[in-house]
């Protein structure tokens, strides 16, 4: 599939944790290593810088799309984006959900990122690489979050 990444975790957090760290701005902020500008709000665009060592540089921009506690957190935003002197703000954004299911022994959480075929061909199967990858280490950030 060129169209999407689709990674899944179980974390042993109650669904209500797992929600609060997706869509608390400074919760997010701390495991995503993004400092947020301020709160997510649905129809709003969500700024700040990211902090992840290298890429202190990049801006952080997206839209946020959805937010229906304590199942749906979503926003678009422009994959891959981290040259400064481009600017991507001409090209479709690709939309990430995290999707929350309670079940018996804490929360399955569930990330899907879609639209990269919409990228200009030059850029789609870097975004797809690094995005990849970079939802690999947020799973694993998020879990050490929750689990405290």
């Amino acid at each position: 599939m060129t169209d999407r990444i689709e990674k899944s975790i179980h974390l042993n957090a109650p669904i209500d944790r797992v929600w609060r760290a997706l869509t608390d701005h400074t919760e997010f902020g701390a495991w995503f290593r993004v400092k947020l500008d301020g709160p997510f709000s649905p129809g709003q665009a969500s700024t700040g810088r990211m902090t992840y060592p290298g890429y202190e540089h990049i801006e952080w921009r997206a839209t946020v799309q959805k937010m229906e506690a304590p199942r749906l957190f979503s926003f678009t935003w422009h994959p891959y984006a981290i040259d400064p002197t481009l600017d991507y703000s001409q090209e479709t954004p690709t939309l990430v959900e995290f999707l929350l299911e309670a079940v018996a022994d804490g929360t399955h959480l569930r990330i899907v990122e879609s639209g990269f075929d919409a990228l200009p061909a030059h850029r789609t199967a870097d975004a797809l690489r690094m995005n990849s990858g970079g939802w690999d280490q947020q799973m694993e950030n998020i879990k050490k979050h929750v689990h405290g």
